[in-house]
């Protein structure tokens, strides 16, 4: 296995695991280690391991949590290796607080899908007819969905708080919240040449009932980028605007295989794995305005080392 990739993790000394789709979490009661692996998820599976993706995403998650801790207060305890974040435990709130900055997508949940079948009131916004695909909202909207075993779905603001997700007041905390963190993300993004298009948040509680902001912000997994230098003149041209394309590998696999149905996928090509790579730690300098330093390898023995301050 190379040095440089992190599959798995299986430390001993950190309490029980549980294993995600990409992160290994550690429960130790009060706080969680959370190991962001290298695991690139695709098709409800893992289907490559990308090299550095993920000291990619938490670092930019760290740098995020640093730049908007004055609006509110997050989960993060330390940040004592590249992969890894020890976070406080919150009482999870069973929505992703989702905020749009443009009419686009193409899944069944997305502003644009929805749009193109004839709806047209958004997070409290009435769009007008004629909008064209990539245009700029008149103002970003919250348009949150449900956190569900099953499949999260789409619910107005009366529906989530009938249906028991969230009251009145911690909905209203959660909405105002999310508009803030991503203003302050637009702002900064257009510092670094981006326009930050879209994205999702989630929250969860203290034990005094305070707003916590947990899991992940402003990465390149949950938030959509485009290029701001180009981003008018192509979409005048009817084009899709500059972005920071990680379809290709999900193209591969649906080319070469049934992602879905197969019960073993073939390896994905080493050029595309490193392309990967080398995309993700391009979106990291753009997005934080750092160089990307990897960490030591090999990665597990150095994980070790720095974990041992957290033995339980």
């Amino acid at each position: 296995m190379p040095s440089n990739i992190l599959r798995e993790t299986a430390f001993d000394f950190l309490g029980p695991k549980i294993t995600g789709k990409v992160r290994d979490i550690y429960d130790q009661g009060d706080r969680l280690i959370l190991v962001t692996t290298d695991r690139h998820s695709s098709f409800d599976r893992i289907i490559a391991h990308i090299p550095w993706k993920g000291q990619v995403l938490n670092q930019t998650s760290a740098h995020w949590f640093e730049l908007t801790k004055d609006i509110v207060p997050n989960h993060v305890l330390a940040v004592p290796d590249p992969n890894v974040t020890v976070a406080r435990k919150c009482r999870m709130v069973p929505i992703e607080a989702v905020v749009r900055g443009y009419l686009t997508g193409v899944t069944d949940t997305a502003i644009w899908t929805r749009y193109g079948k004839g709806e047209r009131n958004f997070g409290g916004l009435r769009l007008r007819d004629g909008m064209r695909k990539n245009e700029e909202l008149p103002r970003p909207i919250f348009d949150p969905t449900t956190k569900e075993a099953a499949h999260d779905r789409t619910l107005s603001p009366d529906e989530m708080i009938a249906q028991g997700f969230v009251s009145a007041d911690l909905f209203a905390r959660i909405k105002d919240t999310a508009l803030a963190l991503f203003a302050r993300g637009q702002d900064i993004a257009a510092q670094r040449g981006l326009l930050l298009v879209d994205t999702k948040y989630e929250f969860g509680l203290d034990g005094q009932g305070g707003l916590i902001l947990i899991d992940e912000i402003h990465t390149p997994d949950s938030s959509r980028y485009w290029q701001r230098d180009s981003y008018e003149k192509r979409v005048a041209a009817g084009q899709e605007p500059d972005y920071f394309d990680k379809e290709f590998l999900r193209l591969w696999f649906r080319e070469h295989c049934d992602p879905y149905a197969d019960a073993k996928l073939p390896d994905a090509p080493a050029d595309l794995v490193d392309e990967m790579s080398r995309r993700y730690i391009r979106m990291y300098e753009q997005i934080t305005g750092k160089i990307f330093t990897p960490g030591a390898t090999p990665i597990l023995p150095r994980m070790a080392r720095n974990l041992r301050a957290f033995t339980v």
